[in-house]
């Protein structure tokens, strides 16, 4: 019997497939199962088991995570479409990573996920993994049988699988980054998502009356400090996650465009990522100059798409990191952030390399900026446009 290592989260369609590679490939399973976030890894290595897996890896990556994958993604600071904070996204290399280490660990040649034939996964895991190991295969029994989540769930009940979520109607994805939804009664454009979908953040109205303000320390655009404490990646999001949570910021509700072109609805709760992002954003507007600003948004534009697109492990993306670690050496300082029923507010900024000047800046009598240069500035700026 061939074996095959298949990453296995827990939820309806990797479960399902422990029994499918068995039933239909007939192939011996093995699982690996990691921790980006909020998984109890002991209760999935013993659902893996019983589900008829023969052996079971865990793994405990959330170091890992926050520090070589969302850290380095600070620096480029874009939302996919201006939205999506790519927390699953993220996520993807690195499993796959781990898959092709354990598969050559073990002496595994063949590798397996739970992904559909339409959604973003299938193509970040594959082509990572054909990055990484040419000659792996890759086994994608829900992709590969056409299967529908109806058909999952029966299949499931039939076979005493229990999980909580297969009542929810929609499907869940969740790291220290995000948590994110999608299916079911969401795939419904005029449906307003329920109160009870939210789990990681209050709705406005229900959040605490009285604002909190909060500082973010960063060192060359990475995060290193709140109010003043240093705190290791993962506590840093942590901490952010549960203050902005508490204060109703994070909520996300987008219909996005699929890699294949497919448009879908997701909803995302992001609390630490729309933070610092943003404060992220407003030290980058005091430290670098004009030009650099603008076309560094051009690399983050490109940066989110390359994650998006499962374009991790690319020479493509190595070239962007290079110019981000060289650009973001001068983005230092201090955010100061305003939190309020939902609502992010930049309230102050300050940095040991600012360029701002107020002295030039100001319209007080403090004014030290030479306003006899301007009319001279103009008629030479302007000659390529009238020709005098």
């Amino acid at each position: 019997m061939k074996k095959v290592l298949l990453s296995f989260s827990g939820g309806l369609d990797t479960s399902v497939c422990i029994k499918l590679l068995r039933e239909k490939y007939d192939m011996d399973v093995t699982t690996l199962t990691l921790n980006l976030g909020y998984i109890d890894l002991e209760k999935e290595k013993k659902k893996a088991l019983e589900y008829g897996a023969t052996e079971a890896f865990t793994l405990e990556v959330m170091d890992e995570f926050a520090n070589d994958y969302i850290f380095p993604y600070i620096r480029a600071g874009r939302m996919y479409e201006d939205k999506y904070p790519l927390a699953t996204a993220l996520g993807r290399p690195l499993i796959a990573k781990y898959l092709v280490e354990y598969a050559r660990k073990l002496g595994i040649q063949a590798v397996a996920h739970g992904c559909t034939g339409k959604g973003n996964d299938q193509i970040r895991l594959d082509i990572s993994i054909g990055i990484l190991a040419p000659g792996l295969d890759i086994v994608a029994p829900v992709r590969e049988l056409n299967l529908n989540r109806e058909w999952e769930m029966e299949y499931a009940r039939e076979h005493q699988m229990d999980f909580a979520h297969i009542k929810s109607g929609y499907s869940l994805d969740e790291n220290i980054w995000g948590r994110s939804l999608e299916c079911g009664i969401i795939e419904d454009l005029w449906q307003e998502p329920l109160p009870e979908m939210f789990k990681w953040t209050k709705g406005p109205a229900d959040a605490p009356d009285e604002p909190v303000y909060i500082e973010i320390d960063f060192e060359q655009g990475i995060p290193v400090a709140l109010d003043g404490v240093k705190y290791s990646g993962v506590r840093l999001i942590d901490r952010l996650n549960e203050i902005g949570g508490a204060h109703g910021v994070g909520r996300i509700d987008h219909v996005e465009n699929y890699v294949i072109g497919l448009k879908s609805r997701e909803l995302y709760e992001s609390p630490a990522a729309t933070i610092l992002l943003a404060a992220h954003q407003a030290l980058e507007e005091i430290t670098l100059a004009k030009m650099a600003l603008g076309f560094k948004r051009n690399i983050a534009y490109e940066y989110a798409k390359l994650v998006y697109d499962g374009l991790y492990f690319t020479r493509h993306k190595e070239d962007l990191d290079a110019y981000l670690a060289s650009n973001q050496k001068t983005v230092a300082g201090t955010a100061r952030v305003k939190l309020h029923k939902g609502n992010l507010t930049i309230v102050g900024r300050k940095s040991p390399h600012s360029l701002y000047s107020r002295e030039m800046a100001t319209y007080d009598k403090e004014d030290k900026f030479q306003h006899s240069y301007a009319k001279g500035f103009i008629e030479l700026y302007g000659f390529q446009f009238t020709g005098k």
